[in-house]
This record gives structure tokens, C-alpha cells and sequence, in this order.
């Protein structure tokens, strides 16, 4: 009887619309036609809280929380009979004897929109409201409304009207991300539904019906006007006396804002990323997309960033290596550092024993998700790169020494003809001579002992991600790249100096989940790269750079410093790349867009940004 009566009053409907135009039959058409496919589309979603992502320092503080959306949804029972109230009464007062719709209501926001030749009042129940929420778009359409009614009726014979409440009262949009009348309590004053007086209760829910106008952030005031707005109707309707009225709307409001906790931001950041790197690692996805067709690839990427978001929305807890006293000295003896207008730097500081990053610098004045210049910034690495691609693969695969000699003189391969800083020419040097001075034509000429392939096929070890084919050739021996490195990438690959093994940096201990299962974990298994004796002629030659190249002014409190300096073509990148027996460490200044730094060489600013880093 119920559903002979609903299609009954929708029949009823149509010769009403047909005073604003012949297109409604059009539209009416359409939307019955679709009756079989609301009946398979409605179903209403599991609301789930969408708990915020939690980050722990390494000492197991919390220093960083975010979340896409901020849900704490309850059950019908636990919301408060004055919260059901407030919104039948001033939403949908016939909600529980409608079908799904109120022909009156539609009725007169027909007549009134016909008058105004445009859709404004809309007639909506609070099924059509929630049928609003979750399938349909705002668009203000004959054709959505009729879609609108016909879902309404649909979700009302599937479910009952409580189940319907319940989902409207948790999914309402209250601004700022915030869904649902308990997320609304939590959000805005820190405190459960339950916990609210009435007239803080009625303070949020004047926000849903136009979360922009009633902002309590922005439009204090009128949220304020429309509370007592309901409060007068809930006197009106004597769910409340006059009195108290009265004293509900004198009652002062204090907002208290859930604020997330957000501290060092550069990190918090580069753990996100690194989250996404270790779920695509871990479940397969970055083999696969390196085998996948590019239609597969699309696939795929949508199948890995639904799990990414999944897991985000279940409130796991990132467990990370960061040094929060470290990354707070960091941070400050940085800033303090780039006094010049837009001179901008990064840095990673990685600990030696565990090959965790400890902190990271990506900008002066950055905030959360900028640019950052840490990990998304490759830049031409100059002579800082010869260790990784000259030196070490030389000592790995030949007989050289520090103490083996090599000409300094002008030197070309094919049109190639590097020079040495300054133009100066020499004569047969020893390799440590050649390293700690940072003679381009020396490293050539070594190069091309070790061989292209060779070198890059120890560079294809580390973490580079921005190296391509077309970096094969021998201005790569000088930093000459098509992209460059990143500081991060940097500092890890000289991470294979401290004893010679390897495994990608990591600022990740763990991700666990609110019972503190682990759900996933980097692998700590190194690689071996460098030979004993080649770590041993490195270190040797990084701390000569210290005692009489061009790192002189570098120091460290430890018994072992070693560096590697770097200056692009036309000084447009000034690098420095090292470590000591505690930490490896990496520093890049410059501009965002490349500009000489001639006239700033001699204030060595990447220079003091590295004692203090390496020191702190």
C-alpha cells in the first residue's frame, strides 16, 4: 500500500511541474527510466571513523597528526533527543510519516521557483538531504531534483527511518573537513555530544545549513544569530520553556578548536611521502608498474592510492627516527644562516649506526606540503658527485691508491674538454692532490679508467631517481647531469662511505596500527658496495679535503670528519656532502631559480650550515 501510494504522489508530482516548462516531462522520463539502476545504486555506506594519522618522534611523542576528513560517527542512540529535535523540527518536522518526500513542501518551492524562473527553494526532506549527500551533485536542475525525490523514495523503502536519521546526523558537513554532528562536538569544542549544553548543541547545528555563511570562524556572529533562531523555535514548539530559552541564549559560547598538532613540518611532510614509498615497496606495486602497460599503470596507481587512502582513514601511528631536539637547532641555526633575500637551502642529517634520518631542512619559511627542496629539488651536484662516481668505482675496480699519480693538465675526449677551477694547469699530481683540490681534468682522465658503464652501474645502487640514460657520458664525472640529485639522495648514497654497505635511508621505524600491530617496516638488510680498502682510501681522501682542500673550515666534535665540496657552472649551486663518526650530512644553497652565487662564495654560508648540522 505504501509503495502504491508513493508512485501515487509522484504521478501527482508531474502534472504539478509541467506550470514551469514542457522539458520537466523530458526530465521525468529520465529519472523513471532509472528506477531499476537506484534500486542497485542505493545502499547506504558504512560511516567509519576517520581517525588522524599520528607521528611519533622517536622518543614516542606525538609531533605531527593530519587528516583528510575529521569523522567520529555514533550510533542513533548515544545523540542526544534535543540534537533529533533541532533538526526535525527545523529540517523535516513530518520526517517520520513521509515517503521520502513531502508533496506540499515540493509544492510550494515549484510555485516560488515558476514565480522566479530559477530553482531556490528546494523542499528537500531529510532523505532527500542525505540522497543529496551521498549520490547526487548540488547542481540545482529539474532533472537532479526529480533524481533526487525518486532516490528518496527508493532509500526509504530499503531502510528504516531510523537507520536513515542516523546517517543523516553523521554525515552532515560542518566546515573544515568536519562530518557528522558528534565530529561537529569534538571539532569545535573538544568534547563528545553527549558532554554539550544545549545552547552549544544548537550553536553547531545552525552550521550545516550553509557551512560558509554560519563559519563560527569566520562568522562568529551568525552562527550565533541562527542559534538562537533555534532555540525560539524549540520554545516555540515547547520542547523548551521561555525561561530557558532565555538562558540559553545568554549563555556564553567558548569555542575550543581541536587543532592539530603539527611541529616540524619539512619532516612531517617527507614522511608522508616516504609512507607512500614503503606501502608501494612493500605490496608489490613497484615492480608491477615497472612491467605494466601505460592503461595498466593508471590501474594500478588507482588501485595503490586507494590502500594508501584506506590505511590513512584507519588512524595508523608512524613511528620515526626523528631527533626532535636536532631538527628544532637544525631549523633555527639554518634560518639564521640565509640572510640574503630568496637564498634558499636544504639539508638531510642521517645517523650513522642506524642509516636513519634524524632531520631534514627543506626551505627557509616552509610550510606544510610546499615545495620541498629536500627530496623534490634535483639540482646539478658538481664535484660532490666524484666520490660516487669516480673515486670509489676506481678504487673498487683498479689498482689506483690516493698515492697513484695522475696528470692535471688540459685534458679533452672528443669536444669534451673540461677545465680546472680558475683555468689553472698541473702537472702529474697524486690522487689525493687531484681529490682534495677537485681537478676536473684529473677526474676525467680517471673516469675514463673506470669506464661509463661501469661507474653508472655502481650508481644504479642507490636510491638516484631523477639520473637518465642520457647522463652516460663524461661531463657526468664532474656532476654534469641532465636533472641532478636531491640532498636526500645525496647524503644517502654517502652513506655507503661509513663502512661500506648500503640501505635506503629511512625516516620510517614503523607503521602500526591503534592496537600497535605492526602493519609495516623497511627492510634492514644492507647491501656491500665498497671493499674494505676503498672506504678506507675514501675516508682518507673526504678527511684530507678537511685538513688542506678546498672543505678547509669544516670541523666536527669526533674523532673522523670528511667532506666533499661542490660548486655548479657559473655558481649557481654550492654543495658540501660529508660525515663524521656520528652522522652523514648533505647541504645544498642556492635560488630556486638558478642564479650565480659568485659574489657569496667567499662567505661559505653552506659551510657554517654543515659545521652546525653536523655538529648539533
Amino acid at each position: 500500500m505504501r509503495q502504491l501510494l508513493g508512485y501515487l504522489m509522484i504521478l501527482c508530482l508531474f502534472p504539478l511541474l509541467f506550470v514551469v516548462g514542457d522539458k520537466i516531462w523530458e526530465e521525468a522520463a529520465k529519472a523513471q527510466n532509472h528506477k531499476e539502476q537506484i534500486q542497485e545504486q542505493i545502499k547506504l555506506p558504512e560511516i567509519k571513523k576517520q581517525l588522524p594519522v599520528k607521528m611519533l618522534d622517536r622518543n614516542g611523542d606525538l609531533f605531527n597528526e593530519d587528516y583528510v576528513e575529521w569523522r567520529n560517527p555514533i550510533p542513533i542512540e548515544e545523540i542526544p533527543e534535543i540534537v533529533k529535535q533541532i533538526f526535525i523540527l527545523s529540517e523535516d518536522r513530518d520526517f517520520y510519516q513521509h515517503i521520502g518526500f513531502d508533496i506540499s513542501a515540493i509544492m510550494r518551492a515549484v510555485i516560488t521557483n515558476a514565480e522566479q524562473n530559477s530553482i531556490q527553494q528546494g523542499g528537500s526532506t531529510i532523505s532527500q538531504q542525505l540522497v543529496r549527500m551521498l549520490y547526487l551533485s548540488e547542481e540545482k536542475t529539474y532533472e537532479r531534483k526529480l533524481m533526487e525525490v525518486l532516490y528518496a523514495y527508493e532509500l526509504e523503502k530499503l531502510y528504516d527511518k531510523d537507520t536513515i536519521f542516523e546517517m543523516y546526523l553523521n554525515e552532515m558537513y560542518f566546515g573544515h573537513q568536519v562530518y557528522g554532528i558528534n565530529s561537529a562536538a569534538t571539532y569545535y569544542f573538544q568534547k563528545p555530544i553527549q558532554h554539550l549544553s544545549v545552547a552549544e548543541i544548537a550553536f553547531i547545528a545552525a552550521i550545516p545549513n550553509n557551512p560558509s555563511i554560519y563559519d563560527p570562524l569566520k562568522h562568529f556572529d551568525n552562527t550565533k544569530a541562527r542559534q538562537e533562531r533555534l532555540i525560539d523555535l524549540l520554545a516555540k514548539e515547547n520542547v523548551i520553556s521561555l525561561d530557558e530559552a532565555k538562558q540559553y541564549k545568554e549563555e556564553p559560547i567558548r569555542l575550543n578548536i581541536k587543532e592539530k598538532t603539527q611541529n616540524f613540518p619539512a619532516y612531517s611532510t617527507y614522511v608522508l611521502h616516504e609512507l607512500n614509498q614503503l606501502i608501494a615497496e612493500t605490496e608489490g606495486y613497484n615492480e608491477a608498474l615497472q612491467q605494466a602497460s601505460p592503461e595498466e599503470k593508471l590501474l594500478l596507481q588507482k588501485e595503490l592510492d586507494n590502500k594508501i587512502n584506506e590505511l590513512l582513514y584507519s588512524g595508523i601511528i608512524i613511528h620515526t627516527a626523528l631527533d626532535p631536539e636536532k631538527q628544532s637547532k637544525d631549523d633555527v641555526s639554518i634560518n639564521s644562516l640565509l640572510t640574503i633575500q630568496n637564498l634558499q637551502s636544504s639539508a638531510v642529517v642521517i645517523e650513522n649506526e642506524t642509516r636513519e634520518i634524524v632531520s631534514m631542512y627543506a626551505g627557509k619559511n616552509y610550510n606544510k606540503f610546499d615545495f620541498h627542496r629536500a627530496y623534490q629539488a634535483p639540482r646539478q651536484p658538481g664535484s660532490s658527485f666524484k666520490p660516487l662516481i669516480v673515486y670509489a668505482p676506481l678504487f673498487e675496480r683498479t689498482n689506483y691508491s690516493p698515492s697513484s699519480i695522475v696528470n692535471g693538465g688540459k685534458y679533452c675526449i672528443g669536444a669534451f674538454c673540461p677545465q680546472n677551477y680558475g683555468g689553472a694547469i698541473y702537472g702529474d699530481v697524486t690522487i689525493s692532490t687531484a681529490f682534495k683540490h677537485s681537478l676536473n681534468t684529473s677526474a676525467v682522465r680517471l673516469f675514463s679508467k673506470v669506464g661509463i658503464e661501469t661507474a653508472f652501474q655502481y650508481l644504479q645502487q642507490f636510491n638516484f631517481k631523477s639520473i637518465v640514460e642520457q647522463d652516460k657520458n663524461y661531463a657526468a664525472a664532474l656532476g654534469g647531469l641532465t636533472y641532478g640529485v636531491t640532498t636526500l639522495e645525496l647524503a644517502d648514497a654517502y652513506t655507503s662511505f661509513i663502512d661500506g654497505s648500503y640501505v635506503k635511508s629511512h625516516a620510517i621505524r614503523k607503521v602500526t596500527d591503534q592496537q600497535g600491530n605492526i602493519l609495516y617496516q623497511w627492510p634492514s638488510e644492507r647491501k656491500q658496495i665498497w671493499s674494505k680498502q676503498t672506504v678506507q682510501y675514501m675516508r682518507s681522501l673526504l678527511n684530507e679535503v678537511v685538513r688542506s682542500g678546498t672543505g678547509r673550515g669544516i670541523h666536527a666534535n669526533s674523532s673522523y670528519i670528511g667532506v666533499k665540496t661542490g660548486t655548479t657552472n657559473e655558481y649557481r649551486d654550492f654543495w658540501i656532502a660529508g660525515l663524521s663518526n656520528e652522522y652523514t650530512a648533505a647541504v645544498w644553497i642556492g635560488y630556486d631559480q638558478p642564479t650565480s652565487m659568485l659574489q657569496l662564495e667567499d662567505d661559505r654560508i653552506h659551510f657554517n650550515i654543515f659545521n652546525r648540522i653536523i655538529n648539533q
